[in-house]
């Protein structure tokens, strides 16, 4: 199994000289196991890119997992060229919202609207599917399960563990480690507790023991304290919880949009320094990277 990064940005699309080296686009993972099926994480603006080397092995048949969809995770969707040729078959995979109660689906049919899109949904071309997917239950597509979970996010959001090849990957979409709503003084501060603690062994269990994990590291500690509740981690949380899950390489993503190439090189510097013997491997997510595990 092998994976490739075609965009690592988040919130919002970055382009520029500036970004060159790690890249602008937002969040999309091409994922192909040792039979070549193919399996994409998120449909950021990266998801174009991808498309392009595609065109060359047509017919394509592309498993498409939607951790949620905010923009950043699906506006690619529509510029998704395998979309519009016949004999192509694309499945999108995501949760049911329990919030607005819609599926997955919404999340194209959305964008291709009149007033947002040139295209109709009418008119794509490919074979078209939708699948709700429930926290827990595996999807199996040839030799890989993917098994989504539920991480704290302001939507829902799934995170997914990839089995195959005797490898394995987590992936956590966008994630904020999370946090007891309630001062330590009050009377239900450790009720909440108690689940906050279920739920990180919750999470730890889901990636435990990974070949990769690839984590939502947004923020340093200092920015966070002004942005808790925004759903994003910092690379801080993301080093302890691989340490606790035991992974073998953690790459960080979800790169905060105004972060230059020179100030992440700068930034990954000193987290290796302040983290000299984590036990496994540190890297930054980078647009064009290909790993295989």
């Amino acid at each position: 199994m092998k994976f490739k990064f075609w965009g690592v940005r988040g919130s919002i699309p970055t382009p520029g000289p500036n970004t060159v080296k790690y890249g602008g686009n937002t969040t999309c993972i091409e994922i192909r196991t040792n039979d070549n099926d193919l399996i994409i994480l998120d449909a950021g603006t990266g998801i174009h890119a991808l498309a392009q080397t595609l065109l060359r092995e047509m017919p394509v048949k592309a498993h498409i997992f939607i951790t949620h969809t905010h923009w950043d995770h699906i506006q690619g969707l529509p510029f998704f060229i395998p979309i519009f040729i016949p004999n192509n078959q694309i499945k999108i995979y995501g949760g049911l919202d329990p919030v607005t109660n819609e599926s997955i689906n919404r999340a194209l049919s959305v964008q291709l609207q009149y007033s947002f899109f040139p295209i109709r949904e009418a008119q794509l071309n490919a074979r078209m599917d939708y699948f709700t997917i429930k926290p827990g239950e595996p999807i199996h597509i040839g030799a890989a399960k993917i098994t989504p979970i539920v991480l704290s996010h302001p939507v829902l959001n799934f995170g997914y563990r990839i089995d195959c090849d005797d490898r394995s990957l987590f992936f956590t979409g966008d994630y904020e480690p999370q946090l007891n709503i309630h001062d330590p003084q009050d009377e239900e501060y450790a009720e909440f507790q108690t689940y906050v603690d279920a739920k990180r062994q919750e999470v730890i269990l889901a990636m435990k023991g990974v070949d990769a994990l690839i984590i939502d590291s947004s923020y340093t500690s200092a920015e966070y304290a002004s942005k808790q509740g925004w759903g994003h981690g910092t690379y801080d949380s993301a080093i302890k919880l691989a340490a606790d899950a035991q992974v073998k390489k953690l790459f960080f993503t979800h790169h905060e949009p105004t972060r230059s190439d020179t100030e992440l090189d700068v930034l990954f510097q000193t987290l290796l320094k302040n983290n000299p013997a984590t036990g496994f491997d540190l890297m930054l997510a980078q647009e064009g990277a290909e790993v295989s595990l």
